[in-house]
């Protein structure tokens, strides 16, 4: 927000009569303020900038909320823009939804103002203040979008994609993902990459794909680092570079991004364009086990139960394969069966590791149902059903965790 405001108040600055003057925003908040005291509503529009922005006067909200209303109710579209956006996010005021929309429909119905027509879009598309409705949130986007709006442009780039609001179509989502990313977008340059990465909407083209992922890197953007490590790492578009590849998952991994997090700890572990150290290695798969990687979790659980980077643990062990095991990963869910078929960590119990081998071996891996084969022979008939039950009851609880894994 305090970006938009500042470029706001350069705007109405250097428009004004104040050419051949040295700037001085205290001797702009007086002149603005005389002027606003009077009625003015650009001036009453700039004061309410000044004291968003603290420039010229003490920072106030309430006061930038004062006058943005009494410019917003002159009609000022500007005005009744920001006063929409400070209901919405209750600066100056408390937070109310319906009257943010009151005042955003007042700037983009009646006036036009693409901004507030992208601020209706968000609430419809999230539900704030209305009920949710994708094809209404799509409509405003829209109209935002056909008048430049980076924010709308990337958000209708966004519903063409999933198919929320409107039949989805790749073709116009790199449409929308390529006007907002040449207005410099970080986002929408991250998503333009991953379509020429993907080739969806447009032909697949690596070192397209490779030139917006740094053009978003260079904006700080934390996924793009991690797609550049990809395409450096196996050689797409690009000599294959471990060391380059490093540096950019390095970058991401330092971000937060729990991708590029567990691909760094990959590249300690295998000493790939860098000194191969267990302890990093470990340090970065707890990273990304902790967002919920579930093969970064798998790989603590690995570390643990073999004392590889860390002191071995055999309940640390236990604990990380099954975070990674309720995510369904097959290869987890086997090494738990087995754990449990051979007492490992775990006090020895033949229907828990048939339950778990049994939900590995669903796709078919024959190696995960000959073990399951084999731990059946150990059970009764009894044993056997219980087993079964076990195993439906995991694969339940799974579908709940991981909806949109099924």
């Amino acid at each position: 927000m305090k970006k938009i405001i500042k470029k706001c108040v350069s705007f109405f600055l250097t428009s004004s009569d104040g050419e051949g003057v040295v700037q001085d925003d205290k001797e702009a908040f007086t002149w603005f303020e005389k002027a606003a005291e009077q009625g003015n509503a650009e001036a009453q529009l700039n004061l309410g900038f000044m004291y968003t922005t603290g420039e010229g006067v003490i920072q106030d909200y309430k006061e930038a909320f004062r006058w943005h209303k009494k410019a917003a109710a002159q009609g000022n579209a500007v005005a009744q823009y920001h006063l929409g956006f400070m209901y919405d996010n209750g600066v100056g005021v408390v937070q109310d939804y319906q009257e943010a929309l009151r005042w955003y429909k007042k700037a983009a119905d009646e006036q036009g103002n693409a901004g507030a027509q992208s601020k209706i879009g968000l609430m419809y598309a999230s539900g704030k203040g209305v009920t949710k409705d994708y094809k209404e949130a799509f409509r405003w986007f829209e109209k935002a979008a056909e008048q430049g709006n980076a924010e709308a442009q990337l958000n209708l780039g966004f519903m063409y994609t999933t198919g929320e609001g409107v039949i989805q179509n790749y073709k116009e989502a790199f449409k929308w993902y390529k006007k907002t990313a040449e207005q410099g977008n970080a986002k929408a340059q991250y998503n333009l990459g991953v379509m020429y990465d993907e080739g969806k909407g447009v032909t697949q083209d690596y070192q397209e794909a490779l030139y917006w992922y740094k053009k978003a890197a260079e904006q700080g953007n934390a996924e793009a680092p991690s797609n550049l490590g990809f395409m450096y790492a196996n050689g797409k578009g690009v000599t294959e570079d471990n060391k380059e590849a490093f540096r950019w998952f390095e970058k991401a991994a330092e971000q937060g991004d729990a991708i590029a997090q567990y691909n760094l700890g990959f590249m300690y572990a295998n000493g790939k364009g860098v000194i191969e150290d267990n302890k990093e290695a470990f340090r970065w798969f707890e990273k990304a086990a902790e967002q919920g990687d579930a093969i970064a979790q798998y790989n603590l659980g690995f570390m643990y139960d073999e004392g590889n980077g860390v002191t071995e643990d055999n309940k640390e062990a236990l604990y990380w394969y099954k975070k990674a095991a309720m995510q369904g990963v097959a290869a987890v869910q086997y090494s738990l069966g087995v754990m449990y078929a051979n007492g490992e960590g775990v006090i020895q119990n033949y229907i828990e590791a048939y339950a778990w081998t049994s939900l590995a071996s669903v796709k078919g891996n024959e190696d995960y149902i000959k073990g399951r084969d084999l731990i059946a022979k150990e059970l009764s008939s009894e044993g056997f059903e219980k087993g079964q039950a076990r195993a439906k009851e995991l694969y339940e609880q799974i579908v709940l965790l991981n909806p949109k894994k099924e």
